[in-house]
Order: C-alpha cells, then sequence, then structure tokens
C-alpha cells in the first residue's frame, strides 16, 4: 500500500525534529559556564529543567490546536472532524509515564553519549512486548519472541562497547553504566505510556494535536511545580550542580545568561518536541506504531553519524554490531521480515495487514472501560 503525500511529510518530520531534538539536549549538556553566585565554570547538567522544557514543547501543541479549530470554524464550508466527548484527566496517566520517563533519559544522557542513549531506548521493544502479552492479552509469534532475543543480545553488545571505549573526564565509566542502565529502565515506563497512548488514540477520535498539548499540560504543571522541592533536595555526587541539589533551576538560568548557546540549544529542544510528539502520534493514527518505532530507530543512524562528525563520541566498531542487531530484532519484532519472504517466494503477494499491524496489538478499548 502507497503511502500518501501527507503519510509522507509526517514520516519525515517525525524523523529530522526527532534527531534535533536528541542532538539539541546533547548540545546543551556539553556547554560549560558559570553559575550564580560566581560559582566556578561547570557544565550544563540540569535534565529536569530540560524535561520542564520539553513539555512546554508539547503544551504549546494544545494552542495550536485550538488555532486550528477557530480557523476552520470561521471557514462556512469546512467541517472540523468530530470529536468524541472524553475526560482530559484520561491523558494524566500518560503524561505521568512520559513525565517520569523522560526526565530519567534526560539524566541518563548527561552520562552517556547520543548514539548509545539512543540505541538502548530500543529496549522498549522487549518491555512492550511483555507488556501486551500480560495486559493486553496478545499472543506473540516465534519471530516476535526472537526479535525480544535479538534486541536483548544487541543491548549486550551496546553495552559491551561503552564498557571498552575509551572514556574522557565527562564521561567517566561509573556514569557510563549508571547512564545506560537508567535508560533501560525508563524504557519500562516508555512501553507503559505506548500502552496508554494506544488506548487514547483509537477508542477516542482526539486530535493529535490536542493530545499532545493535553499531555504537555500535565507534564509541565506538575514537572514545574516539582523544581521547587528538588531546589532543596540534596543529591550528593549525582548532582551535576555546585549546590548539589537534585536540581537548581536558579543556577541554570545564570548559566543560560552567561552563554547565550545554550539558549539556543534549549529552544531547539522545546521546538523539535513538540514538531516531533505531533508527528509521532500522527504517525500512530495515520500509519501504525509498527511504523512509529521503526522510525524512532532509523533516527538513530543520524544521531550516531552526526555524533562522530561533530567529534562528540570517539568510533567503536561494536557499536555497528550492536546496532544491526538491534535493527534486527526490530524488523523481527515488527514483522517486517515477512513481505521480503513473500517477495522471494515469488508465488505469494506480501501481506499488506502485517505491515499495518499495531505495535501493541490488542482490542481497541479505553483504560477507562468498565470491564
Amino acid at each position: 500500500m502507497a503511502w500518501t503525500k501527507y503519510q509522507l511529510f509526517l514520516a519525515g518530520l517525525m524523523l529530522v525534529t526527532g534527531s534535533i531534538n536528541t542532538l539539541s539536549a546533547k548540545w546543551a549538556d556539553n556547554f560549560t559556564a558559570e553559575g550564580c553566585g560566581g560559582s566556578q565554570e561547570h557544565s550544563f547538567q540540569h535534565p529536569f529543567l530540560q524535561a520542564v522544557g520539553m513539555f512546554l514543547g508539547e503544551f504549546s501543541c494544545l494552542a495550536a490546536f485550538y488555532l486550528l479549530q477557530c480557523r476552520a470554524a470561521r471557514q462556512p464550508d469546512s467541517r472540523p472532524d468530530a470529536q468524541q466527548p472524553f475526560n482530559p484527566l484520561l491523558f494524566l496517566p500518560p503524561a505521568l509515564c512520559d513525565m517520569t520517563g523522560t526526565s530519567l533519559m534526560y539524566v541518563a544522557l548527561n552520562m552517556t553519549s547520543a548514539s548509545s542513549f539512543q540505541m538502548l531506548r530500543g529496549a522498549v521493544i522487549i518491555f512492550t512486548g511483555l507488556f501486551s502479552v500480560a495486559f493486553l492479552g496478545r499472543r506473540l509469534a516465534p519471530s516476535q519472541w526472537l526479535g525480544i532475543l535479538a534486541t536483548i543480545a544487541g543491548l549486550v553488545v551496546v553495552g559491551l562497547a561503552d564498557l571498552m571505549s575509551k572514556h574522557d573526564s565527562q564521561h567517566k565509566l561509573s556514569e557510563v553504566i549508571t547512564g545506560d542502565l537508567l535508560i533501560i529502565m525508563a524504557q519500562i515506563i516508555v512501553a507503559i505510556q505506548m500502552v496508554l497512548e494506544e488506548k487514547f488514540v483509537y477508542k477516542h477520535n482526539v486530535h493529535p494535536l490536542r493530545a499532545v498539548g493535553t499531555e504537555g499540560f500535565f507534564g509541565f504543571l506538575i514537572l514545574s511545580l516539582l523544581l521547587v522541592p528538588m531546589y532543596y533536595i540534596p543529591a550528593g555526587s549525582f548532582s551535576g550542580n555546585p549546590r548539589g541539589m537534585l536540581e537548581d533551576a536558579l543556577d541554570a538560568f545564570c548559566q543560560v545568561g552567561r552563554q547565550p548557546l545554550i539558549a539556543l540549544a534549549l529552544l531547539g529542544n522545546i521546538s523539535s518536541i513538540a514538531f516531533f510528539n505531533f508527528a509521532g502520534i500522527s504517525v500512530t493514527k495515520e500509519l501504525s506504531a509498527t511504523t512509529r518505532m521503526v522510525l524512532d530507530s532509523l533516527r538513530t543512524v543520524v544521531i550516531w553519524a552526526l555524533s562522530l562528525a561533530l567529534g562528540w563520541e570517539a568510533f567503536h566498531p561494536l557499536q555497528i554490531l550492536g546496532f544491526l542487531i538491534l535493527l534486527t530484532g526490530t524488523a523481527l519484532y515488527n514483522g517486517l521480515h515477512r513481505p521480503l519472504l513473500a517477495c522471494l517466494s515469488r508465488g505469494r503477494r506480501p501481506a499488506e495487514d502485517g505491515e499495518h499491524e499495531r505495535l501493541l496489538g490488542g482490542g481497541r478499548t479505553s483504560i477507562n472501560s468498565a470491564s
């Protein structure tokens, strides 16, 4: 089944903005600047504040949704899509998952390389498959179990590449190991979020901009409030600010004032996440969650290539092997091998249904369903 121009646009938008999102976050982490009160020059390590910025980008999608609604209402010939009534609090559970998982991943990005960060996110397939069996009653095919095993093997290879790579003063071995583990832990939460989002999108006819914006509103509000107690919670060596607290938003603003390029990196992160989340949830609705995960895997190549070109990390051959194994696991799990096998057989037409099978499967029931 051929993609329409709109579907191709969504796929390209997701790939480009997703790559910019990770690279801009890592660019901000690489800056050093003085903080408040004449503190010494130190790295910009403010993962929770960066997560707030990410949710601000998502929240902006809600304003765009209402602007489109007003524009459609002024045109007499256009009829806006019928929106089923829904309780906005239904988006609170995935927003909490997004907030927790994103915060963990921003912390991990301070500790490891951008390419390893992106590759290890492939662990979401493992937990997505297990959760689809446990909570959606789905039976995985043998090829999907092989895909999960291949993903586990790929994660081991990528982890070994991190252990064997040269580590500078910015990324010590202990920090790299901790960062890698945090990324894998975050994928458990991301898998739960995907289960909930899939139910929301397919049960309720919610506009993608409205869905992203609603989640962004909850995440921005809750995490912004949490910045206040984080300012007083000691974190010891886990902290990246001079005061040793879990998060020091004032120190971040002082660093931005002394190094304006940090503001540019944060702005790129905020704007790119707005378009990336809109494109991601639109791809899920217009194509499939399988396509969304494949595109999310492809941007690893872009991030890896640019990180090497910019000199942010050193090349290690094991990363190629690890990425290929992870890519194989993704292809097996999502059934991408079936069209190829059908073409090789020459006697059968590639099954289009397999290409559009949703990643999580299961019935289209809402999480607030009484049954």
